[in-house]
């Protein structure tokens, strides 16, 4: 999951101690154990989901893993996800206090896998039936053709509405392309004086509109830079062009994401591009006491496709784990069908196995809306310093939201900061 990071710590930019106990000493013998059944000791394991709303699930299905496997006990941390990138790194590189088991953003498995932090999980107990996960969660949990973590939990943005200012605008559908969505905006605010849009001024959200134009951030393959290419240059034209023509709000470049927020939940704008983890913020608001007023679809296309990156959390394995046998199969256990299920139905997250799309998960609108927002969606590029890149690129994208730099002139900027920066082996145009 991404929500946007700082705008306000983007523009200024113009370690924790680990902490973890790490496995029993028994764990060298259950490495080697060949028979689940037989697969004992002590594991840790790092959860970043939110310590109030989400751990109690996580803690029921322990529960439920630790009665299924008598033999393994598991310790169970919270850490706070915006400590825990570095608590890890910090842990691993010391070789002291890294948990056996973590919950990873996305976007965090790349650079752990590079610097050998991570058990490859192929072959093992914990990657089990790979053609039942969703294309995009798995293909984000590779690095150098090997796979380093197993998809817990996925997301990507949508196009979310107020179905209640399109009918008063006379708006039957929501839109499919750009340009439809800018005619909309511009109805909806002829006939209800209701801004058309909100666009976040975080790079991450720009990626619909440069990918709806056939650019894209990197072509890892051949060791491109293509954040600058003529494509994607158009692609962020489009952004510009909403927000010069009056039909998206000019954003906040302090506080983008929270005003957008705001904005919406209080029905002052129609539309914004967010995702399911905004859904139950969104519904706390005036605008949609009713839940029914809240629709969803995949983003617009632009003139060649409409994509959407995929976000989400993998489970992986720290290769320096003493007991690799029992963190295989809690992973194994913890992304199952059936467990997830279980979490999406007690917290509304998205599953990435297609199993776990049962009845039960999408007799609920919001995940029925967003597993159609799901089959548009596609990874980010996997390479380490992926959190780099987007900062880099969200301070140029405001710069040319803010209009002291073009398109081409901010884009260009970026690349060559991503060359200097993290990518010194990749070419540009």
């Amino acid at each position: 999951m991404r929500r946007g990071i700082s705008i306000l710590a983007a523009v200024a930019a113009l370690s924790l101690a680990a902490t973890a106990c790490g496995s029993d000493d028994d764990g060298d013998k259950a490495a080697e154990a060949k028979n689940p059944a037989d697969v004992s000791g002590t594991i840790t394991w790092w959860d970043t989901s939110d310590a109030t709303n989400e751990a109690p699930a996580y803690k029921e299905l322990i529960k439920q893993f630790e009665t299924k496997y008598p033999k393994i006990k598991v310790k169970y941390t919270n850490v706070p996800f915006a400590d825990a990138e570095q608590k890890f790194k910090t842990a691993a590189q010391s070789g002291k206090g890294a948990p056996d088991v973590m919950r990873a953003d996305v976007g965090w498995t790349p650079g752990f896998a590079a610097n050998q932090y991570l058990a490859p999980l192929d072959g093992t107990p914990a990657l089990k039936d790979t053609g039942d996960f969703l294309t995009g969660p798995l293909s984000g949990a590779t690095f150098n053709d090997k796979t380093y973590g197993v998809p817990q939990v996925t997301d990507a943005l949508g196009l979310l509405y107020n179905k209640d200012l399109f009918a008063k605008a006379g708006v039957t559908s929501p839109p499919t392309t750009w340009d439809e969505l800018k005619q909309t905006a511009e109805k909806i605010k002829k006939k209800t004086g209701a801004d058309g849009i909100y666009l976040n001024p975080d790079s991450y959200f720009a990626l619909p509109f440069v990918w709806g134009e056939g650019g894209g951030m990197l072509d890892t393959e051949a060791k491109k830079i293509l954040v600058n290419t003529e494509e994607s240059v158009r692609g962020v034209e489009v952004v510009k062009d909403l927000i010069d023509s009056g039909v998206a709000v000019k954003p906040d470049f302090t506080d983008g994401y929270n005003n957008m927020q705001a904005s919406f939940k209080n029905g002052d704008v129609a539309m914004v591009i967010n995702g399911p983890w905004s859904v139950a913020d969104d519904l706390s608001g005036k605008a949609f006491k009713d839940k029914a007023n809240l629709g969803i679809a995949p983003v617009p296309a632009g003139s060649k496709a409409s994509a959407s990156p995929v976000g989400g959390h993998n489970l992986v394995a720290y290769a320096g784990s003493g007991n690799l046998q029992a963190s295989y199969l809690f992973i194994e256990f913890m992304t199952s069908s059936s467990s997830q299920e279980f979490i999406s139905d007690k917290l509304g997250t998205l599953p990435t196995r297609t199993s776990a799309y049962t009845t039960k998960v999408t007799s609920d609108p919001v995940k029925a809306a967003f597993q159609k927002v799901l089959e548009k969606a596609q990874p980010r590029p996997t390479v380490p310093g992926t959190g780099d890149l987007f900062t880099v690129w969200t301070q140029n994208y405001i710069k040319i939201l803010g209009g002291s730099s073009s398109p081409s002139e901010g884009l260009d900027d970026t690349a060559d900061q991503w060359k200097q920066q993290v990518l010194k082996d990749y070419s540009t145009k």
